[in-house]
């Protein structure tokens, strides 16, 4: 059964950030076509607090269906809409991708890709990531170079096809957290602060590939 017109959504953002990620969000389908969904801006029940969402931004839904089941998809951010209020454009699932099983590992992988990495103050370094996603990223790095949360990273991304080419994937992102490792050296999270869609799309690709995969283990 697909979602309707006026039903609730309980949504949580794909995050690098643990606490980010579990939170859960409510908002409501305000208005359907043939592929995409027009939601209310989440907010967290109880607190009146938004959760502002990103162009690309992916997100793990479910909805109550009339006889108590919950029915749960993925999807992403496709955009925004202006009609008196602010609405958010994501793609609608499809039949076949709708589950009553929870799954809110899409889209984020583990791969060691090579990155290079460039602070504000001109320094430069490379590091391999840990994970990436077509919100954020987590990578490892010396313990010698500055990073805190709040932190603006400008990266290019080297990615790898299954057919042998090789792409790139230019952005900037904000460190959300940093974690001490013992070995010395750190694991940073990073969310997208800007990045182009069509940049997005090349993470994205490579994710679904990767996923794929993993499946024929």
């Amino acid at each position: 059964m697909l979602p309707k017109v006026n039903q609730f959504l309980y949504l949580h953002v794909a995050s690098s950030d643990d606490e980010e990620a579990s939170t859960e969000y409510k908002s409501r389908i305000s208005d359907m076509d043939n592929d995409e969904l027009l939601i209310d801006i989440p907010l967290v029940e109880g607190t009146g607090k938004y959760k502002r969402l990103f162009l690309g931004d992916e997100l793990s839904a479910h909805f109550v269906t009339q006889e108590g089941v919950k029915s749960y998809f993925n999807t992403h951010v496709l955009g925004f809409k202006e009609d008196g209020v602010k609405m958010i454009r994501i793609r609608k699932p499809d039949q076949e991708s709708i589950t009553k099983v929870q799954r809110r590992n899409f889209l984020r992988v583990p791969a060691e890709l090579e990155m290079a990495i460039q602070l504000a103050s001109q320094i430069r370094f490379i590091a391999m990531t840990d994970d990436v996603g077509g919100g954020g990223i987590s990578f490892i790095t010396d313990g010698k170079w500055p990073m805190q949360s709040g932190t603006e990273l400008e990266c290019w991304l080297l990615i790898p096809y299954r057919n042998g080419t090789v792409d790139h994937a230019h952005f900037t992102a904000e460190i959300v957290r940093v974690k001490s490792l013992e070995s010395g050296r750190n694991q940073v999270m990073a969310k997208f602060s800007s990045i182009l869609d069509s940049e997005r799309q090349r993470i994205i690709r490579y994710c679904f590939e990767r996923q794929l995969d993993f499946r024929k283990r």
